[in-house]
């Protein structure tokens, strides 16, 4: 795996390009400087939002192309390297780099296109460095074109080539799912759903499916409820997103409201609630005195807006859950739904930087967070109240083995079965992401 370098690139648009407006040599030119932030140990979500700042006059479409150029090549990044690494005797200065990673993705992705992408790519050199090396990243799409077969054997001979993840990723997940790591990594590397969660208070999930359908977008009713599309689309094209009719949501997420066994009346808290999705769902699925916890306060805003879109109230307090005497009035709570940090090792195709940000040291910190974070929240969960632990990590450091040590320390901690299971690894598929959950009960 490549080294993380120096951050440098903490704004993806240094100025703004000489290229039409609506070409791929503009999408390739600023999806190039998305990876090279990435590259250098930035953050893909704030890299776009900053992008989408600097850029409001932006065409949708043209959004979407940077989106979409974007994830690909990060989610290929391991492929990437290993098919350009035999062309260059020496790494270009970025962002020259991630834009020969970005064109051999899109090369990857429309071969019928190519001499339309090695155009477009040169052009888009050319306000790069003022175009000094333009005509080096002509000849190194051209010669991967000429030895596409060669090298893309080459590529798909080393493991994180073939599977597109770092080499102690993959050998986290040889050790921990021996039969099916292979289908849990091609997952990995796939765009995910996307999936719609009725507001139960404005609509009913059947009501829903027939006005996307009037809308001509094709949606399956899952046994749980959640409304899977066919095709990701805008939620602008969405009819009765914007009405709070229904919410964006992975099916695995929504599992957590309904194993929280709710019941009107309760006292509720949400531990690390944004950006509200698992909040706003237990809100539609009874009638609680609602508390959610959030540490940023830009983080908070976004789930009473949420809120506010479904018709939904809640208490929403800026705090470090951990800090229980900054927030807690001493009145223990019947539910909790500690949905801690974690590596987000399950939802790395909808985060794919978050493949190469991660370090595997990052783990045990992970987990020392965790069971910080559990062992404060339980003070407060009243006798006989339930708490679910989650996370949306495949790491069992994270998921069994915390779940393991929180209740060797607690021996009033009683594990809950959870359809017929002490505990439920959700691994990442075409259906949902992958998440962890177990259900604990206070005994006293």
């Amino acid at each position: 795996m490549p080294a993380r370098r120096k951050p440098a690139f903490t704004n993806p648009t240094p100025r703004r390009p000489k290229l039409p407006p609506d070409s791929l040599a503009l999408s390739l030119f600023h999806a190039a400087h998305l990876v090279a932030a990435v590259r250098d140990g930035n953050n893909l979500t704030q890299q776009l939002s900053h992008l989408w700042s600097k850029t409001p006059d932006m065409d949708p479409g043209q959004r979407g192309a940077i989106q979409d150029l974007s994830y690909s090549t990060l989610r290929a990044w391991g492929y990437g390297e290993r098919l350009l690494a035999p062309l260059l005797r020496t790494p270009p200065p970025e962002p020259l780099h991630a834009l020969l990673l970005v064109a051999a993705c899109r090369l990857e992705q429309r071969p019928d296109q190519a001499h339309t992408v090695v155009d477009q790519a040169v052009s888009a050199a050319g306000q790069i460095l003022a175009g000094k090396l333009s005509g080096m990243v002509n000849g190194v799409l051209r010669n991967l074109l000429r030895r596409h077969e060669e090298l893309a054997a080459q590529a798909q001979a080393n493991p994180e080539g073939r599977y597109r993840h770092p080499q102690w990723w993959l050998d986290r997940m040889t050790h921990r799912y021996p039969a099916n790591w292979e289908a849990v990594a091609d997952a990995a590397n796939r765009p995910p759903p996307m999936a719609l969660r009725p507001n139960r208070r404005r609509t009913a999930a059947a009501t829903l499916q027939a006005q996307l359908e009037a809308e001509g977008i094709e949606a399956v009713l899952s046994d749980e409820g959640a409304l899977l599309l066919a095709h990701p689309l805008p939620v602008s094209r969405i009819p009765g997103f914007a009405e709070g009719l229904c919410s964006v949501q992975d099916p695995g997420a929504q599992r957590a409201a309904r194993w929280l066994d709710l019941a009107d009346g309760q006292r509720v808290l949400d531990a690390c609630a944004a950006p509200g999705g698992k909040t706003a769902h237990i809100l539609e699925l009874a009638d609680v005195q609602f508390t959610a916890l959030e540490l940023a306060p830009d983080r908070a805003t976004r789930i009473r807006e949420n809120l506010d879109r479904l018709g939904l109230t809640a208490t929403i307090q800026v705090a470090d859950c951990r800090d229980t005497a900054a927030w807690w009035d001493g009145q223990p709570f019947d539910r909790i739904l500690a949905d801690v940090p974690c590596s987000a090792s399950g939802v790395a195709r909808r985060h794919p930087d978050i493949k190469w940000l991660r370090r595997e040291a990052d783990i045990a910190g992970f987990a020392r967070e965790q069971a910080t974070i559990l062992h404060q929240l339980w003070q407060t969960l009243r006798v006989g109240g339930k708490m679910l632990y989650a996370t949306c990590s495949i790491f069992e450091e994270e998921n069994t083995a915390q779940l393991a040590a929180f209740c060797a320390h607690h021996p009033d901690a009683h594990v809950l079965s959870l359809e017929g299971s002490s505990e439920q690894q959700l691994l990442p598929c075409a259906d949902h992401d992958g998440f962890y959950y177990a259900l604990l009960e206070k005994t006293g």
